[in-house]
């Protein structure tokens, strides 16, 4: 790794999905896989191998969204952009707002709610939802709006087949029925309690929003989409606290080691300077998750939820 700085004596640390050394100049991490999710990582290692100085991380994707989350840290790390054999230090990209929702959908909200479903609008989508999984969506074509049911996109598909005879509403309901009677907490295994976990948490606190100190609490797109429904992802949503503060709360399942960045970006895209809180389990409260919330410019704070 090249870089503008002078030599340094450094030592190979290992790091999944690319390469890290440490030096007297600071840390260098290479992240070859998953680049959009590296920051976090690599604060972790930095701060697990003792690292002093400046950390750097380099990329040769998603250079400028790690810039911008960078910049929410009391002690920022330089983003790299990989350009060929040379590295090209990266300012932070400005927050792109969500698409407008298309009019025509609104209407649905209430086919939604009628069959028992949590309408949610992120990415400039509306979208059904029972305990934080997605069973519909409503799809805009050259047709117009229309709901397609199911988890996930095969499941729609397989809906469309198998259900085209049946109307929609019924089609939904019965959806509906079946995810919550899996999505339980008490109910037996199934495959439907095992995706979305973040969002079942965050579900959870909207309707309960005193679980983590606040008066009113929504739904709220993270900055980034999650790839699929199986893929933890931390689940923002907005609102007050019970002393009529703003705040951000982050739910999030497992120990994510960039829940932290991506929670901070949240917080920035919410605009309010609001009060950042992690909402997490008990045992998903590592200590790196808390060294990172307290290494924020604006510290987050971490709230544990049985």
């Amino acid at each position: 790794m090249n870089s503008t700085a002078g030599p340094s004596d450094r030592r190979s640390v290992a790091f999944p999905g690319g390469a890290a050394l440490m030096g007297d100049d600071g840390a260098w991490v290479l992240a070859d896989t998953q680049p959009a999710r590296a920051l976090g990582p690599a604060l972790a290692v930095a701060r697990s191998a003792g690292a002093t100085g400046r950390i750097n991380l380099i990329v040769d994707d998603a250079a400028g969204l790690l810039a911008r989350r960078a910049s929410q840290f009391a002690e920022p790390p330089v983003i790299w952009f990989a350009a060929g054999t040379t590295l090209e230090q990266v300012e932070p990209e400005p927050l792109v707002p969500d698409p407008a929702l298309d009019p025509r959908v609104a209407p649905f909200a209430d086919v939604l709610t009628a069959a028992g479903a949590d309408p949610v609008v992120e990415h400039g989508r509306l979208i059904g939802e029972v305990e934080g999984l997605e069973v519909a969506r409503v799809v805009v074509d050259a047709d117009g709006p229309h709901l397609e049911v199911g988890v996930g996109r095969f499941d729609r598909e397989a809906h469309a087949l198998v259900s085209s005879d049946r109307p929609t509403a019924e089609t939904l309901a019965g959806v509906v029925a079946y995810v919550r009677s899996y999505r339980r907490h008490d109910g037996e295994p199934h495959p439907l309690k095992q995706l979305a976990a973040d969002r079942w948490l965050r579900s959870r606190l909207l309707h309960d929003p005193g679980l983590v100190g606040a008066d009113h609490l929504a739904p709220m797109a993270p900055t980034v989409e999650a790839p699929d429904l199986r893929t933890a992802w931390p689940s923002p949503a907005t609102g007050v606290d019970t002393e009529g503060r703003p705040v951000v709360v982050v739910a999030s399942v497992g120990v994510d080691l960039d829940l932290v960045p991506a929670a901070a970006d949240a917080r920035l895209a919410d605009g309010r300077g609001a009060r950042l809180v992690l909402a997490m389990a008990q045992r998903d409260a590592h200590p790196v998750t808390r060294a990172l919330a307290a290494a924020l410019a604006d510290p987050a704070e971490i709230v544990t939820v049985d």
